[in-house]
């Protein structure tokens, strides 16, 4: 019995110290650096400059190995851990998709950014719900926003450029100065929203409703725009040059067409027909 409560004992000393890294670690090193020193002691004694000398080389080498496999651990444990943060705000992303709340609206953005932080701008937010979200100055370009809801939120110079927009909800969103270059946004849903001087060259716009929205001074040349809405849109100093399937019928329901610019063509139908939009 006696025996048995020394060995336990023994056996919790034992574990006490394995559970403590540092102490164990000091006590291996001890126990090593006692078996080193007694076996090359007669070394020091006998010839001390020859034997410091070869010790002195091995410390130079084992010092560049250390640094050099180290810096080569540290990188890839670096970038290991950039990696999985990614993955982690990508996977959060998919988590929150569908999920129509505030709070998955909100942690949704903050994923956005992190990763923008990181470089990463193409983010998967298809059905994704960013309603009342500020996403001012966030790049999003080649991004997928398909069918996602992002109304009543603030878009100020946010690039999204080349991004898939197709039956996206902006209504009532704020995109001044946005870049919408080259952007996927048919049956996109703009009633309501301020495009100040948005840039929306050559983006597909096909039957995207524009209803009241505010296009002042937007760029929307080379756009595709067969069967987009544009009723008491205000067009004021907008280009339209080249623009694709835009037709007399669609600009007759806007606000105002003052010093909007056209090609030659469709603006002497606009003159003849409705030259009160565009003014004397």
């Amino acid at each position: 019995m006696i025996k048995e409560n020394k060995k336990k004992k023994l056996e919790e000393y034992i574990n006490s110290i394995i559970e403590k890294p540092i102490l164990t670690s000091s006590i291996v090193l001890a126990i090593l650096a006692v078996i080193v020193l007694s076996f090359s002691l007669k070394y020091y004694l006998e010839d001390f400059d020859l034997f410091f000398a070869q010790v002195m080389a091995e410390a130079h080498g084992m010092l560049f190995d250390i640094a050099v496999i180290g810096i080569l651990i540290f990188w890839l444990n670096k970038n290991g851990e950039v990696r999985q943060r990614i993955r982690t705000y990508k996977d959060e992303i998919n988590d929150f998709r569908l999920w129509e709340s505030e709070e998955a609206a909100f942690r949704t953005v903050g994923n956005i950014k992190r990763l923008n932080r990181h470089g990463i701008n193409e983010i998967n937010l298809v059905n994704c719900h960013l309603s009342r979200t500020n996403l001012n100055y966030v790049n999003l370009g080649g991004s997928n926003l398909n069918s996602s809801d992002i109304s009543n939120a603030f878009l100020i110079e946010t690039n999204l450029q080349n991004t898939r927009l197709n039956q996206t909800n902006l209504e009532n969103s704020n995109l001044n100065q946005a870049n919408l270059k080259g952007a996927y946004a048919s049956g996109a849903n703009f009633k309501d929203a301020y495009l100040i001087k948005a840039q929306l060259e050559n983006a597909f716009l096909i039957k995207s409703n524009f209803k009241n929205a505010f296009l002042m001074e937007s760029n929307l040349r080379g756009c595709y725009l067969t069967g987009a809405d544009f009723e008491n849109a205000s067009l004021y100093k907008a280009d339209l040059r080249g623009a694709k399937g835009l037709t007399l019928e669609q600009l007759t329901k806007a606000k105002t067409l003052y010093l909007a610019q056209f090609d030659e063509e469709i603006l002497n139908q606009i003159k003849t027909n409705i030259p009160e939009l565009v003014g004397k």
